[in-house]
């Protein structure tokens, strides 16, 4: 005699905030259409839908008539939506008043356009902290789905996981239900029997028993070679024919009928945790490679089954010590989300804040804050998206306090949390964010016309997977594989291609080379740093005048051992598009000449299309962006993207020679590993030699403007005095 069991299929659709249309209406033909298409005609089958709210409202948009079929099926009992933050941000990351807001925000939503009553959320990327579970009650919602990993990292056996249990948090509390890994591995790829014989095994042991599958919707077509084998071989179709066999005893439910039927198993409290795969990705790159390298062994010891719940990878939050560029956006996002909340208490424009408040939100969305097999801080744009959000937020809440005319202001405060003291620079051009700590570095310039952060660049560093491409194996699989265990090669040579920084790819920093050092040699990371100055601390003060704000930093070091100053200035005035850049060197050898390279790096101009390119004074082309240039003797060199209408124009007070290369990374996708365009590197360089009292300096001006045609105005550099 085979027992009761209930099985609750949780589907969570999601696409971020900036994916590209196309994609999403890939995702749509591949997965959510035909997977409705087939679940239609199974009147006896109950699921639990997430939709996050980047993916819903496009399909609002795109798609009226798929919401509204699912409208009909929410209406007939037999789809239940499932609710959650509005942009699908990892919760410990937002301020409580913002997880509230996001939770609160899309449930409304819901509730209205499905004519329904939400009571569930979708935890994005399962990411749990157990403080959450106060925010997540305080937003009107009853459960919730983790991981079982979760549940097993608090001690809890599988066999003690089939229902749902309570959590608490200063006296609030919380349904958790643990969503099966086991299901996550056998749904899509094993074949339905096998789903159905590991349900008949739990029955007759725990009769009553309830098992939760949730997992991505994008696995039934979306995943690699899931369209094939999910549709055109019918398994969607054999999998719904076993569970509508079987539904003598296996019964598909919703998650609130069995909240509404069923008692709690008891109560937890879990430890901070994600599904384990997450855990692993948030490892530094040397302890992954360990991790992996332990495990293999430990799958053989013959009490594996009993140590594996105890052995667990690291805390999703150190993502943002792995990146810097993660920590940079949430840095980002948390200053918009302290400016908004100040506005809303001093009583501002309340249709401009709530605008304000739903672009910050969509900054707020996960994927290019972290990676692994998913996961998108290698996309930039996605990373793009992100910032486009964030600088529009701001750049409304800087027009409620300055008005629509031009100004420019310069505040100091530890904008990315790490103690020491950065400088941001604004007009109603442009922001600029300045680390005087760290080489006084330029990471963030963003162009208000365009929303566009031109810093947003991307250091390369080691992946763990990075072993699986210099092993340069395929491991292609004619068989349906699990996104996990795939190893494709969307390129060739890509070991080839592997390249890692020694310091951020950022601008406003300095580089002393030996004398006869290539391009190629720079290009290629094999140039030896003779100075000390590439992040190394700089003294800074800012210096106001009428109309303008200069942001001077000062360091004492060496190159090949000779004591130097270096003093740069980094100037801008209210109304203008262009940074005013200065230069001084102090104790410069009046005898040899010192080999010195500015770095510039401009992020979201890829290269790789003809309207994409350098050009010089005169507006002829020098090349695609991905091109390695080296010239000489040049004062300017200008960059445009016609494609976004942005050009970027350098000049010079004295000629220079220029290299430019691009910056790619090699990084893993679903789709397997790729080559990703990531920044364009400009250096423009010199043979430094000191004047009669050791001196050496250079102006430099860059124009950042919203055009299509590049820019011929080589008008005479503007001198930016320092003292």
């Amino acid at each position: 005699m085979t027992h009761n069991v209930r099985l609750c299929l949780v589907l969570h659709n999601h696409q971020p905030v900036g994916n590209l249309d196309g994609v999403i209406e890939q995702a749509y033909q591949d997965s959510y259409l035909p997977f409705l298409d087939v679940f239609e005609g199974y009147d006896a089958l109950r699921i639990s839908l997430h939709t996050s709210g980047p993916l819903m409202t496009w399909l609002a948009e795109k798609h009226p008539d798929y919401v509204q079929r699912v409208a009909a099926l929410v209406a007939a009992g037999r789809i239940e939506i499932i609710g959650g933050p509005f942009y699908e941000p990892i919760l410990p990351m937002l301020p409580s008043r913002d997880r509230v807001g996001q939770i609160r925000r899309y449930t409304s939503y819901l509730n209205e356009l499905f004519t329904t009553d939400v009571q569930g959320m979708w935890m994005p990327e399962r990411v749990w902290e157990s403080p959450l579970t106060t925010d997540i009650a305080r937003a009107g919602i009853a459960y919730t789905v983790l991981d079982d990993y979760n549940f097993r990292a608090a001690g809890w056996a599988e066999e003690d996981l089939f229902g749902y249990f309570v959590t608490e948090d200063d006296g609030s509390m919380l349904r958790i239900f643990p969503g099966s890994e086991k299901l996550r591995y056998l749904i899509p790829f094993a074949s339905p029997q096998q789903t159905i014989d590991y349900a008949r095994s739990v029955a007759n042991e725990h009769p009553d028993a309830v098992l939760v599958f949730g997992d991505d919707g994008e696995k039934f077509g979306t995943w690699p070679d899931t369209k094939v084998h999910v549709y055109e071989r019918g398994w969607l179709r054999d999998f719904l024919n076993a569970l509508t066999a079987n539904q003598d005893w296996l019964q598909t439910c919703r998650l609130k009928d069995v909240v509404d039927d069923q008692p709690p198993r008891g109560k937890i409290y879990l430890p901070d945790c994600s599904y384990r795969e997450m855990t692993e990705w948030a490892l530094p790159v040397p302890q992954q490679d360990l991790y992996e390298d332990v495990m293999h062994v430990l799958h053989e010891h013959p009490r594996w089954a009993d140590m594996q719940r105890f052995v667990r990878g690291g805390n999703w939050r150190n993502f943002k010590v792995r990146y810097t560029e993660a920590n940079e956006m949430y840095s980002r996002m948390m200053f918009v989300s302290r400016r908004l909340e100040l506005a809303k208490q001093l009583g501002a424009d309340a249709q401009v804040l709530t605008e304000v408040e739903d672009q910050l939100y969509k900054g707020q969305c996960n994927c290019p804050y972290w990676h692994g097999a998913f996961g998108g801080i290698y996309l930039p744009h996605l990373r793009n998206a992100i910032y486009r959000e964030l600088i529009q937020a701001d750049t409304a809440l800087d027009r409620l306090q300055h008005g629509d005319g031009s100004w420019v202001e310069a505040t100091t405060e530890d904008y990315d949390f790490d103690l020491r003291p950065e400088v941001r620079l604004a007009n109603d051009q442009m922001i600029a964010f300045v680390a005087p700590a760290q080489g006084g570095m330029l990471y963030e310039l963003d162009i208000r016309d365009v929303s566009h952060n031109l810093m947003a660049t991307l250091q390369r560093r080691p992946e763990s997977y990075h072993r699986k491409v210099l092993r340069g194996s395929s491991g292609a699989d004619a068989s349906v594989s699990s996104i996990h265990d795939r190893v494709v090669f969307k390129q060739a040579g890509l070991d080839k291609r592997l390249q890692y920084d020694q310091f951020p790819r950022k601008s406003f920093l300095e580089h002393f080379y030996d004398n006869d050092v290539t391009l190629d040699r720079v290009a290629d990371g094999l140039a030896h740093e003779r100075g000390d100055f590439v992040a190394m601390p700089y003294e800074a003060k800012l210096r106001r005048g009428a109309g303008k704000i200069q942001l001077q930093m000062t360091r004492e070091g060496n190159a090949w051992g000779i004591p130097l100053k270096l003093t740069k200035a980094l100037t801008m005035e209210e109304g203008d598009p262009r940074l005013f850049v200065a230069y001084l060197i102090e104790g410069a050898p009046r005898d040899r000449q010192i080999h010195l390279a500015l770095e510039w790096n401009f992020a979201g101009m890829p290269g790789g299309a003809d309207d994409r390119f350098f050009y010089n004074a005169a507006g002829h082309r020098l090349g695609q962006l991905s091109s390695r240039l080296n010239l000489s003797g040049e004062r300017h060199l200008g960059l445009i993207d016609q494609w976004q209408g942005l050009d970027v124009f350098i000049s010079l007070n004295r000629p220079a020679n220029f290299w430019t290369f691009p910056i790619e990374t090699v990084s893993q996708s679903e789709a397997g590993f790729e080559l990703v365009h990531q920044s364009v590197c400009v250096m423009p360089h010199w043979l430094v030699q000191g004047d009669s009292e050791g001196k050496w300096s250079v102006q430099m001006e860059v124009r950042i403007v919203h055009s299509h045609q590049p820019c011929t105005d080589t008008h005479s550099h503007q001198t930016v005095a320092m003292s």
